[in-house]
């Protein structure tokens, strides 16, 4: 990750106080970036009540509407109250400068802050004697909206940050920590390393830790995409964040605040705010290249009309009006403030982006590589039919009973029993003298009846007919209920395909992109859930290795290959991928090879990184051409162009102008949260 932890621009004075750039761990950034929220805050109102007197004592001002007002010291209460705004009101940008010129970057700031000392120095000397006219009431308004701008940018920034803290709302607040017996509820923060909690039923884990006693199912599914609660008991280890089932859990906390999984997630997202695609780097390049004309043009500008025999007060204007409305301020934005929106929506969405490049690079997708059908089906057997073959027995009681004997075992099919007996309402009966059948089955008592959940040689060994109506299709398996050494009834599993997979492959096609899948199971099976979904192709029996040779020989037919894997055995494969996306990621998220983690493992979420890519690309280069074109256009304005047609732009008009295309460019970039949830 370090390799990628650079700043959205080159304008580190503007972020100092912008607060662009400087997610930190945690809330801190947040809370310092509310700071700064409210700094610009005052200072703008405060600025803004002081521009009122300045504009009424300005002599252009008063000569514009048509009113003349000067007393005695007139001239010395506007020059006090330009200080005050000059310095006060001026000072992140001179403070920003600073901290450019120190970079040896100069940049947005430094464009701002020469053109208010010009004006405001300009303007001194006349006051005390220089002829000429002065500047103060553009030194003032300028001063205003350009301070208004920063804070709507920053108000814009923060709501996209604000997203991330989302995640950090899975935690709960407190915990039951157990000292001496007793149960003590303590924060979050107070939680140290070793400590022994108590999570009660239903509760979200408060932080990583071990089972020391008790045993639940917990849901993880927010966290590591698997789908059914798992199963835990002593010694498993449970991470902070997911959700306690019906059992109560003593654990003993091994990870707390920036070591647990949740914040290595945060972190993650926070790293990839501040990486550059690209897209970035051309932004970036191209306001380091306008600040530079802006301060030549601004310069050149003074130079061609005291050269054309003009006053220097007008010269001095229009330089002072280039060097505002030049500002790269909309360009600077027009990049981050759309990554800082995609990648903490994104997160929302169970995307997390750990390579900007590859993210941008999603919407040129042609193939997608599914490694293994856990992403296209549930991952997990689940009942797709059960039957009664007697009239002694429905279908109902057929599953019910069997229940009885599957809820205590771990089996796939157990689960998978149990869990829909469970959807279906139905009350699960106890059992006596339990048993297995080894290799076959299991036997017990029932309401006073034997009952026996076997396998197909268990029937053949007894010489029972099975039925043809059992069997469906090759990937279904079947287990037979025996009652009282009768057969009474099948259950049919299988390891269902996703209600959602058809939907999202048929998308998928809509957008022009072939799916394929990848898979270690058998060729019936593979073809099974191929033609089932309407699957492009499918490679059956693959090994880990294998899949590299598949994604490149897919690259050699000219496909941009998108793989689907698990991050650790398939981290070749995701590495040769145009774009690896890593699914079901579980704790390692931090370690992963990926350049993109889903934390669920939906397809859907792969037809959103898409669609999110999409979106996001077309809103980079939006404002960016919004911005480039913008300064193309108003800098020859500024310079004076169309002076010989009547036409002069002011200062303050040019400010105006200036902070509306930083405005525009701050609203198009939260257009993307409507496109990007559309798309959900």
């Amino acid at each position: 990750m370090e390799g990628h932890s650079h700043k959205h621009s080159q304008h580190q004075g503007h972020d100092e106080h912008a607060g662009h750039d400087n997610p930190k761990h945690g809330h801190t950034g947040h809370d310092h970036h509310r700071m700064m929220i409210a700094d610009f805050k005052k200072r703008f109102w405060i600025s803004l009540i002081i521009t009122v007197p300045i504009l009424i004592l300005s002599p252009m001002i008063q000569g514009f509407f048509g009113f003349e007002w000067v007393f005695p010291g007139s001239t010395y209460i506007i020059f006090i109250l330009a200080s005050i705004m000059f310095f006060y009101g001026g000072w992140p940008f001179l403070k920003g400068m600073a901290g450019e010129l120190k970079n040896a970057a100069p940049g947005m700031m430094t464009l701002i802050a020469v053109a208010i000392s010009v004006a405001y120095f300009y303007s001194v000397a006349v006051v005390f004697g220089l002829s000429g006219k002065m500047f103060f009431w553009e030194l003032a308004t300028l001063i205003v909206i350009m301070l208004l701008g920063h804070w709507i940018e920053m108000k814009s920034v923060l709501g996209a940050s604000r997203a991330l803290e989302l995640l950090v709302s899975m935690m709960p607040a407190e915990a039951h920590r157990i000292q001496d017996d007793q149960i003590v509820d303590v924060r979050l923060e107070e939680l140290q390393k070793e400590d022994i909690i108590l999570i009660k039923p239903g509760e979200k884990v408060p932080a990583d830790g071990i089972i020391i006693d008790g045993e639940s199912y917990l849901n993880e599914s927010m966290l590591t995409g698997e789908s059914k609660p798992v199963k835990k008991s002593n010694e498993d280890k449970i991470i902070g964040g997911s959700i306690n089932g019906n059992g109560s859990l003593k654990v003993k906390v091994e990870h707390t605040g920036k070591d647990s999984y949740l914040n290595k997630v945060i972190t993650l997202v926070q790293e990839a705010q501040k990486t550059k695609s690209k897209t970035q780097h051309l932004a970036d390049r191209a306001a380091k290249v306008l600040t530079y004309v802006a301060l030549t043009a601004g310069f050149g500008t003074l130079a061609i009309w005291i050269a054309l025999g003009f006053e220097f007060s007008f010269a001095l204007e229009r330089m002072v009006t280039v060097m505002v409305i030049s500002c790269p301020h909309a360009l600077g934005l027009a990049i981050p403030l759309v990554v800082a929106i995609s990648t903490a929506i994104s997160a929302q969405n169970g995307l997390l982006i750990r390579n900007r490049t590859a993210f941008e690079n999603s919407r040129k997708i042609s193939t997608i590589v599914f490694d293994k059908t856990g992403t296209l089906t549930q991952g997990d057997f689940g009942v797709i039919r059960y039957e009664s073959v007697t009239e002694n027995h429905t279908s109902e009681e057929v599953i019910r009973l069997a229940s009885a004997l599957e809820q205590s075992s771990e089996h796939p099919i157990a689960v998978g029993v149990v869990k829909k007996v469970n959807e279906l309402k139905i009350k699960i009966p106890q059992v006596d003298n339990f048993k297995a059948i080894t290799g076959k089955g299991v036997e017990a008592n029932v309401e006073g009846e034997d009952v026996k959940v076997v396998s197909p040689g268990f029937l053949k060994e007894k010489s029972i007919t099975i039925p043809e109506e059992a069997y469906g299709n090759a990937t279904e398996t079947i287990v037979f209920v025996v009652i009282n050494d009768q057969l009474a009834g099948y259950i049919a599993l299988a390891d269902k395909i996703r209600p959602e997979s058809l939907d999202a492959i048929q998308q998928f096609k809509k957008n022009n992109i072939k799916v394929m899948m990848a898979t270690g199971d058998n060729e019936v099976v593979a073809k099974t859930v191929s033609d089932g979904l309407g699957l492009d192709g499918y490679y059956a029996e693959v090994l880990p290795h294998q899949k590299v040779e598949i994604v490149k020989e897919l690259q050699d037919k000219g496909e941009f290959v998108a793989m689907t894997g698990d991050g650790v055995n398939d981290a070749p494969a995701l590495a040769q991928a145009d774009v690896g996306i890593a699914v079901g990621s579980g704790t390692d998220v931090a370690a992963e090879t990926a350049d993109i983690i889903l934390v669920n493992s939906n397809p859907h979420d792969i037809l959103n990184l898409i669609l999110f890519g999409k979106a996001t690309y077309k809103k980079m280069i939006q404002n960016l051409t919004w911005a480039t074109a913008y300064n193309a256009f108003a800098i020859p304005l500024a310079a004076g162009v169309l002076f010989s047609a009547g036409f002069v732009l002011s200062p303050a008009v040019g400010a105006v102008f200036m902070s509306l295309s930083t405005i525009i460019v701050a609203i198009n970039a939260q257009l993307l949260k409507r496109q990007i949830r559309k798309n959900v």
